[in-house]
């Protein structure tokens, strides 16, 4: 990294002298607000599908109105990678981000205002619009964090961590907050709050330090460039994917997690039908015990973060990830369930941390922030993917639904792992 992007990290002009490196007590600061603005907004991300649905019932509308409001909202990260074209063409990147933040609270309020009072197509257009602007507010946020904290491989790494932990909290505790603000108050001042809370991340955004977007040397850790790995910007997100090999393992491996991943909420529900009594603990607890171990795996990497090359990191947590899901389908009661999903949090959380360190170090400059969403999009999609087709083969039985999810993991790891061989074979001579 040049000392120019020191210079830029702590507001100062590209004439930093050369040699000077960035103050260490100037570095804790943009990672408190990077923290605290990544929190508000995908907290409030996460929160406002639940909060649509819970609107439509509150409201005496179909069910079906609160899960087209839902999809109108998620939909769109699927195509992540539009909106953040954006900020690789900003010359500010924060103006965008805070610019997104403003608008994906003022479409959720106006869409809940809206909701029930005006035609459901002009609630469902608004949910929608703030639907493209959640790209910008996950993964083309996290395309930021590498510029913001330049240096060590360890201060970048524990960045990392803390980044990871924002998608674990934010995804947790958003739909808790709105599921019980709804049953307070009402589902409307719910999705209100979650309006205030992008507001709020908007001004911490704009405090944050301009990122440079210097030409990068080779990652820590990173193996040999492979015969055909582009070294200049790819022209397109997609062909990044396919043409860099990490990118390209990291995206499989990214996807083959995600089914399993997104059937959690399905399994869970039926294993607690089948196991407990009537009015025996629900599948929600189930579901709560994968996000609880994934905070804690998060907490524990932010004290201790991943060391080396991501991507070997990553292809050692998938495996991890894998043999979880099979374990889950051996399990023979709630009790020993509710503890192996606590397991599988945890597990999934070191390999989320490195997919995302693998997107820092591998992603081009010229299509940084489209890499990272395009791949959150595609994890969104195999979620999604995962959560229909465990609810059309529920009939198997969840426990064969957990083997099989494992071995999806197992075998995408295998296939990346003949990938990565490969690579290794066609490396040009130096």
């Amino acid at each position: 990294m040049t000392n120019n992007a020191n210079g830029e990290e702590n507001g100062e002009s590209c004439s930093t002298q050369p040699g000077r490196s960035a103050p260490s007590e100037r570095g804790r600061p943009p990672l408190i607000r990077y923290v605290s603005a990544a929190l508000l907004a995908r907290g409030a991300d996460a929160g406002a599908a639940v909060g649509f649905v819970m609107l439509a019932s509150a409201s005496g509308a179909p069910a079906a109105h609160g899960a087209l409001m839902a999809a109108a909202l998620t939909a769109p990260h699927v195509f992540g990678s539009l909106p953040s074209r954006l900020l690789d063409r900003a010359k500010d990147a924060r103006t965008v981000l805070a610019g997104a933040a403003v608008l994906y609270g003022l479409c959720i309020w106006a869409a809940a205002l809206g909701f029930g009072r005006l035609p459901l197509a002009i609630p469902l257009l608004l949910a929608a619009a703030a639907g493209f602007c959640g790209p910008l507010l996950t993964g083309g946020l996290s395309s930021l964090l590498a510029p913001l904290m330049p240096g060590q491989e360890l201060r970048q790494r524990r960045a990392e961590s803390w980044d990871a932990l924002t998608y674990g909290i934010g995804g947790t505790l958003g739909p808790a907050a709105v599921a019980a603000a709804a049953a307070a108050l009402s589902a409307g001042f719910a999705l209100t709050a979650l309006s205030a809370a992008s507001f709020a991340a908007a001004p911490l955004l704009l405090a944050l330090p301009k990122a440079a977007r210097p030409e990068r040397g080779e990652p820590a850790g990173r193996p040999p460039r492979a015969a055909g790995e582009p070294q200049a910007k790819p022209r397109g997100v997609l062909r990044a994917l396919a043409a860099i090999g990490p990118l390209r393992r990291a995206t499989l491996l990214t996807m083959a997690a995600a089914l399993p991943g997104g059937a959690i909420s399905v399994l869970a529900v039926a294993f607690a039908e089948r196991t407990a009594q009537a009015g025996g603990p629900s599948g929600g607890y189930l579901v709560t015990a994968f996000g609880l171990g994934n905070l804690a795996g998060s907490l524990l990497l932010v004290l201790f973060p991943l060391r080396g090359n991501p991507e070997k990191q990553m292809r050692g947590w998938t495996a991890a990830v894998a043999a979880s899901f099979v374990c889950c389908g051996f399990m023979p009661s709630y009790a020993w369930l509710f503890a192996a999903l606590l397991l599988a949090g945890a597990a999934n959380a070191p390999f989320f941390a490195a997919a995302l360190a693998v997107r820092s170090a591998y992603s081009p400059d010229g299509i940084r922030a489209q890499a990272f969403a395009a791949m959150a999009g595609i994890k969104t999609a195999a979620g999604s993917a995962g959560t229909a087709a465990a609810g059309l083969l529920i009939g198997f039985g969840p426990s064969a639904l957990f083997w099989a999810g494992g071995l999806i993991v197992a075998l995408a790891l295998l296939a990346t792992g003949q990938d990565l061989v490969r690579d290794k074979s066609n490396v040009a001579p130096s």
